[in-house]
């Protein structure tokens, strides 16, 4: 079994295991949301509700088993500069959907 290394960068490449566990974890978070549209006759915001937070779990497992992005690889600065980025892509998407529906608010007056 190939054991986990460490390049000269900081980066940390994962071992098979970790990679067997992330592509199990990944199969599950995407058939679960599925099996929930399909199967299950619940409420459309829960439907809504339970397909965001598998999908932010997704978004987990890809990050932290294939991208190997933690808090020790590189003194912290990858796991440091995808927090900036994801505050500036929250503060964008939100910041367009406040001015549309504002926009659509003031347009039905």
């Amino acid at each position: 079994m190939k054991q986990s290394t460490v390049t000269s960068s900081g980066a940390d490449h994962g071992t098979y295991a970790s990679y067997i566990i992330g592509f199990v974890l990944s199969i599950l978070l995407t058939i679960i949301p599925y099996y929930i549209v399909v199967y299950l006759d619940i409420s459309t915001g829960f439907k809504t509700l339970s397909i965001v937070i598998l999908a932010v779990a997704q978004l987990l497992v890809q990050l932290i088993f294939f991208l190997h992005l933690n808090t020790r690889s590189e003194k912290g600065w990858n796991f440091l500069s995808f927090v900036f980025t994801m505050l500036v892509v929250l503060i964008l998407i939100g910041g367009s959907l406040w001015i549309m529906y504002h926009l659509r608010a003031n347009m039905m007056l």
